[in-house]
């Protein structure tokens, strides 16, 4: 919101850059060691539900943040890409998202590179396009959500409620 649109797209590319090395390591690295233990998958799976429950608990907690789209930004291109690479680079969201959800979707027994590049790539495409969509619904919302800033806290907890509610009832292994 303080930065506009065009050095949103360098953050969103570092995240998906970085989501991409993520998933290639849990499918690649990993992969295997899941579909040969899933009890540890879902272990892995409460883990992530107490995880977004927690995150949901603080994003309810957190005092909102100040915003202003006055700041002129001095930072170069690639800061905003470093920012986004480190932020999903070294979220645990991220780091259980891929194990808990992309083996759903491969069979190993099979093809699986295949898969994951058709995989891997509707992902990036899909996070990148919501990145530009939030950045776009910011720029377009910025005086309500200066003047509502628990409101947005309050909806974002509630959504991780919901993801974490879908897990529990939609993933078995």
């Amino acid at each position: 919101m303080n930065y506009g649109i065009q050095k949103c797209i360098w953050t969103a590319l570092g995240d998906i850059t970085a989501n991409l090395i993520q998933a290639t390591l849990v499918i690649f690295v990993l992969g295997s060691f899941f579909s040969d233990n899933p009890s540890f998958l879902s272990i892995l799976k409460w883990i992530g539900v107490i995880y977004l429950l927690y995150l949901a608990y603080d994003v309810y907690k957190t005092a909102p943040k100040n915003i202003n789209s006055d700041v002129i930004s001095s930072k170069s291109f690639f800061s905003f890409f470093k920012d986004g690479f480190l932020v999903a680079g070294t979220s645990p969201k991220a780091w259980l998202f891929f194990p808990l959800i992309f083996p759903q979707f491969i069979d190993f027994n099979s093809n699986y590179v295949v898969q994951f590049f058709i995989l891997i790539t509707t992902y990036i495409v899909l996070d990148f396009l919501s990145l530009i969509g939030y950045a776009l619904l910011a720029q377009k919302l910025i005086t309500w959500i200066k003047t509502n800033p628990k409101t947005i806290n309050t909806i974002s907890a509630s959504v991780l409620v919901l993801i974490a509610l879908i897990i529990i009832i939609s993933q078995q292994y």
